[in-house]
């Protein structure tokens, strides 16, 4: 993606000073710059941990998941309704370490 599309959403939903982990996309290179505490990790020179600690493969985890829910299970998701269907691969992924629990938790939440 491009600087001038990815800032703008970084700008509108994390606070300046905030923590920023990224991948070693260039477009993310000036994130320092602009106020952010930025680290990366370079996928490409084989780094998936940076020195800090820092890493991506959680939220590559949640997309990933989200894509292959959305092919293989809706095969097409529409703009109108795309935030139910996050809101519905949020809650997966949250409840993933106890999947035992999450139709009883989804039921109660329902009875609010």
């Amino acid at each position: 993606m491009k600087r001038e599309t990815l800032l703008p959403v970084i700008e509108s939903t994390v606070i300046k000073g905030g923590a920023v982990h990224t991948d070693h996309l260039h477009s993310y290179k000036i994130l320092g710059e602009r106020g952010y505490e930025h680290d990366r990790v370079n996928h490409n020179a084989g780094q998936y941990v940076s020195e800090t600690g820092s890493h991506v493969q959680s939220i590559e985890g949640f997309w990933a998941q989200l894509k292959r829910g959305i092919n293989g299970t809706h095969i097409h998701v529409s703009a109108k309704h795309l935030s139910k269907y996050l809101g519905e691969f949020e809650y997966r992924w949250n409840m993933r370490a106890t999947p035992h629990l999450m139709l009883d938790r989804l039921m109660i939440s329902f009875s609010r």
